[in-house]
């Protein structure tokens, strides 16, 4: 076949393209090297050859291949293999799946799930280590709640562990205990870890045949790319990286992968060399994760007010080690991302950024190319939004979760949830917005996100007129947030557009959800994915 000709065409679709000068089209050209064309359908077929293959695509809308831009994808690929629990109604519902996982497996093995979330169970109440034994008294159990800072563990999961009523609170973690000062099975932020580490660790071919099935995954989900976020303390990173390493090598790695880096490990970092951006169109070094707080459902989140049924929350580092550390990290070239959930620490980072934007001024210092990021910027006062305007960050943010906690944070906070999952205002501060999963706490499905995001609304249609509808946003906002936004904030000038010489990943969705009503958005899925031009998932 000649290379100039295109190896594929799609024609007779809704194509929108994200480029500024060309937002519109009807049918786009891919060749060996890419995208070749974009224009109308007469136009692009008649470039075709003898070997092109002509899709008609029916008046699909077509958009660039989504980028999750906050996954854990090495645990996800992981826990695919563990018990679901992001479905469950009740409390009763967990004991039962628990129970029948241990029948279908030898008495000793693991028994691992994520996903529970008792805020929208009729009694919600989290399982203790009593329930988890009586569920299965022969396996060691351990759940993560779905927003991961939290989890379960039974009391064979706690004895491997080492954990009893004389074991300490790790720092930046808590073991919940009784009135007896015994272990209840909660275990709080970094607590967590410690049942983690008494887990053996998958070896390489399993890693690396869980990835490639959760990459297919995200193919049926229309995502071609993703930055893999490390969680706190983390101690898989550097094999999670030489998983992604070693499919790159093979020829086998079918997403464009940001992998960041463990901020406990900044000094190694440093001393390697390593910056934000070195790879290839495939494979490149993300940001280094740093954390200011926890989480609003393990309430640990760090906040101005106290919760309603709760204290204030708690940092997870102290303000001063973490401002030095990002300015080690900046001097050194690479670029951070820093979780901050509640609004204390949204408050504080600010500030900090605000005194390194100054350090910057007096010392001539230029900015970082990739700027650096803070990751969901779940509650922020609106006077701290504003502050964002001078400042050079990237936001990213997960309206999925949204969904998830809106029952959550009613409980937790009340009226000032309409600060929470503040879209609308972020994106009006001009700051570069970009959305996410944070899967495995909600399902990368970048069209579920979009829904939340545009209707703050459930699948089934609650609340009725939105949650906190202000922070509302448009359908062409959201799917720029997952796909132009990301690229250019990475410097990937290759991707999030579709225009020619552009790479060829590219998502094929069932309606055109610019023009469909937003209603209709919770059954729309994808029914093609193309990844560097070639087809990874089609379903029509």
């Amino acid at each position: 076949m000649n290379s100039s000709r295109p190896r594929i065409i799609l024609f007779n679709a809704a194509i929108a393209t994200q480029d500024s000068e060309n937002p519109f089209a009807q049918a786009v050209a891919i060749g060996q090297e890419g995208i070749l064309a974009v224009g109308k359908n007469d136009d692009i077929l008649h470039l075709a050859g003898a070997g092109t293959e002509k899709i008609d695509v029916n008046g699909r809308l077509v958009v660039p291949g989504f980028i999750d831009t906050h996954i854990h994808f090495y645990e996800w690929a992981l826990q695919r293999q563990g018990v679901k629990l992001d479905d469950l109604t009740g409390f009763e519902e967990l004991l039962t799946r628990v129970g029948q996982a241990g029948g279908n497996r030898p008495p000793g093995q693991w028994i691992m799930g994520q996903g529970w979330n008792e805020t929208d169970w009729t009694e919600p109440r989290m399982p203790d280590r009593e329930a988890l034994d009586r569920a299965a008294p022969a396996h060691p159990v351990l759940l993560w709640r779905c927003d991961l800072h939290l989890a379960a563990a039974n009391s064979a999961a706690l004895k491997l562990a080492g954990i009893d009523a004389g074991t300490p609170d790790p720092p930046e973690g808590r073991i919940e205990r009784d009135y007896t000062g015994e272990p209840t099975g909660i275990l709080r932020e970094l607590a967590i870890n410690l049942v983690r580490q008494a887990i053996a660790p998958p070896n390489d071919d399993q890693i690396v045949e869980a990835f490639a099935d959760a990459t297919s995954a995200l193919h049926r989900r229309g995502i071609t790319g993703i930055h893999d976020v490390r969680l706190m303390a983390d101690k898989d990173g550097a094999r999670a990286f030489q998983a992604f390493q070693k499919l790159d090598r093979d020829g086998r790695l079918k997403l464009r992968s940001w992998v960041t880096l463990p901020g406990d490990r900044l000094d190694d970092i440093i001393g390697l060399g390593l910056r934000t951006g070195f790879g290839n169109d495939r494979l490149r070094v993300g940001h280094v994760k740093f954390f200011s707080d926890g989480g609003m459902g393990a309430r640990t989140a760090w906040m101005i007010d106290p919760f309603l049924d709760a204290g204030c929350g708690m940092p997870l580092m102290e303000m001063d080690a973490l401002a030095e550390d990002i300015h080690r990290a900046d001097e050194a070239g690479l670029s951070v991302m820093v979780h901050a959930v509640g609004d204390r620490a949204n408050r504080e980072l600010v500030t900090l950024f605000e005194a390194l934007e100054s350090r910057r001024i007096r010392t001539g210092q230029s900015r970082p190319v990739i700027p650096h990021r803070i990751e969901h910027v779940q509650m922020i006062r609106p006077e701290d939004a504003d502050r964002l305007r001078n400042l050079h960050l990237a936001l990213c943010v997960t309206p999925a979760n949204m969904v998830l906690d809106i029952n959550l944070i009613d409980s937790a906070v009340g009226e000032k949830g309409q600060w929470t999952y503040a879209f609308r205002r972020l994106m009006d501060t001009g700051t570069p917005v970009m959305f996410s999963s944070d899967c495995p706490v909600c399902d990368p499905d970048p069209l579920v996100g979009i829904h939340a995001a545009v209707t703050r609304q459930r699948a089934n249609g609650t609340p009725e007129n939105g949650w906190h509808p202000q922070n509302r946003i448009s359908v062409a906002e959201a799917i720029q947030a997952y796909t132009a936004t990301p690229a250019a904030v990475h410097q990937a000038r290759y991707l999030g557009v579709i225009a020619p010489g552009k790479k060829a990943d590219l998502a094929v969705l069932s309606e055109n959800m610019l023009t469909s009503p937003p209603s209709r958005m919770p059954w729309m899925k994808v029914d093609m994915t193309l990844f560097d031009g070639g087809i990874v998932h089609r379903q029509f």
